[in-house]
């Protein structure tokens, strides 16, 4: 069987399902050995094989749900771990007892994910599947009827393959729905979130200000002090009596900028000091601080002339697509590099154009679509997908990049400046405490949905 799984590997990510999720049901073709997942005190299972049971040398291990996992499955589960070590390092390890509990486990929890997508009511449609059955077809240069002989031939029956392909998007389906349920954002998140945004944001808003100084030696006498004092005290009192600062700055400030009325000029605020951004903060253009600043160069007269702010209204949108290739234990992010890379390769020669290879390769909704994305704000994918983009010129290609949802190609085929409005805002905030929040949320889900399973473990013969 282990030979069987590494000739298998050659037909792809979805055919190497057919011995995936479901092998043991394509196996052994047993249905309904327990009830449904509970919450509740574990639920009595129905008649099921004399535990040892053999099918042509194999035997059930395990009884996860409505489903099976058997030592064969184990064996190459093992069998693969140990190979991609061996691809690191050039010696596959020994097998101990933590790799196999490792590998179980993981059996278990693929088995636990599915049957609990089959329950969920979701369904997928037969073009759906025929789609996927095209692009194993294709990604592998077989025409259907060659792929339905190499089936035939590795004794796998094709409709156990088109169900397995079924399964293997309705888990994708039910995952996103059902994780992004999980990632509640509150209100009271999306206002923190803006306003620590803000908060920095302001960092990076552009002041024009003006001042009149009035200079006080780190040595100066008390009486020198309060006569500096009193000489500020006046030309703020001018200013706020309606005096024009310009003309007050020209005649009372010490400062270098005297000459122009004491304008400083527009400034980044994170180079202008920390007390005159927070003195001004809370004017408008055109006003001045009712209140004094002291600073070790002595008494300050701020007004606000001009502010510009950046805090993330004015956004920089683009349009990418992409070609997506989802990992399996069957598909490792190796081999989905490699061929994105030689999909990309293809694209730079002209011997292929992007928007066709994702119709035929990509394992994404919008394969359709040429694996278009639409026009998306700032924070709208995952980090690594979206650091990949923004590195892109327009019409740039990036290399594979891998993600939690598999190995993208991406190219940006357009960019624009926009402004947002309060609810644009407010939604670029939500998509990214979202994606704060995915990865969390997702362990929490299969953390859960274990908890519930039906699981019986099966002594060997």
């Amino acid at each position: 069987m282990t030979d069987l799984m590494h000739r298998l590997r050659l037909l792809g990510t979805a055919l190497a399902l057919a011995l995936g999720a479901a092998t043991a049901t394509a196996q052994l073709q047993i249905r309904g050995l327990a009830p449904a997942p509970a919450a509740a005190p574990a639920p009595q299972p129905q008649p099921q094989p004399r535990a040892g049971t053999d099918f042509n040398g194999d035997y059930i291990i395990a009884v996860v749900n409505s489903d099976l996992v058997t030592a064969g499955e184990l064996q190459q589960r093992i069998d693969r771990m140990r190979a991609a070590v061996a691809g690191r390092s050039g010696t596959p390890p020994p097998v101990t007892t933590a790799m196999r509990e490792q590998a179980l486990e993981s059996l278990i929890e693929e088995r636990v994910l599915i049957t609990y997508a089959r329950d969920s009511g979701m369904r997928i449609d037969d073009v759906e599947v025929d789609r996927a059955v095209q692009s194993v077809a294709t990604q592998n240069k077989l025409t259907l009827d060659q792929l339905r002989e190499q089936l035939r031939v590795e004794g796998i029956d094709f409709a156990r393959f088109r169900s397995s392909l079924r399964d293997q998007i309705l888990l994708e389906r039910v995952r996103e729905r059902e994780v992004i349920q999980r990632t509640r954002v509150l209100d009271a998140d999306i206002d923190k979130y803006l306003a620590e945004r803000n908060a920095v944001s302001e960092r990076d808003s552009e002041l024009n200000i003006a001042q009149i100084l009035i200079p006080v030696p780190e040595s100066a006498s008390a009486d020198l002090q309060a006569e500096r004092k009193a000489r500020a005290d006046a030309a703020l009192a001018r200013v706020r009596g309606g005096e024009d600062f310009a003309t007050v700055a020209r005649e009372v400030s010490e400062d270098s900028n005297r000459a122009s009325g004491g304008e400083i000029g527009m400034r980044s605020a994170s180079r202008l000091p920390d007390a005159f951004v927070a003195q001004v903060g809370a004017l408008k253009p055109g006003e001045v601080s009712p209140t004094l600043l002291r600073s070790g160069a002595g008494w300050h007269v701020l007004k606000l002339i001009d502010r510009r702010d950046t805090t993330g209204i004015r956004i920089t949108q683009t349009r990418p697509r992409h070609i997506l290739l989802r990992l399996s234990p069957q598909l490792s992010a190796a081999v989905a590099k490699q061929r994105l890379a030689d999909m990309r390769t293809q694209i730079e020669r002209g011997s292929a154009t992007f928007e066709n290879l994702a119709r035929q390769f990509s394992e994404d909704g919008s394969a359709a679509q040429g694996g278009d994305l639409g026009w998306v704000n700032p924070g709208a994918f995952v980090p690594e997908f979206e650091e990949a983009m923004n590195r892109l010129p327009v019409g740039g290609m990036s290399m594979p990049v891998e993600t939690r949802f598999g190995v993208h190609l991406i190219e940006v085929v357009e960019r624009r400046e926009t402004t947002l409005d309060t609810k644009q805002v407010r939604e670029q905030a939500r998509n990214a405490l979202r994606a704060q929040k995915y990865e969390e949320a997702y362990r929490e889900w299969v953390k859960d949905l274990r908890s519930r399973a039906y699981v019986e473990m099966r002594d060997p013969p």
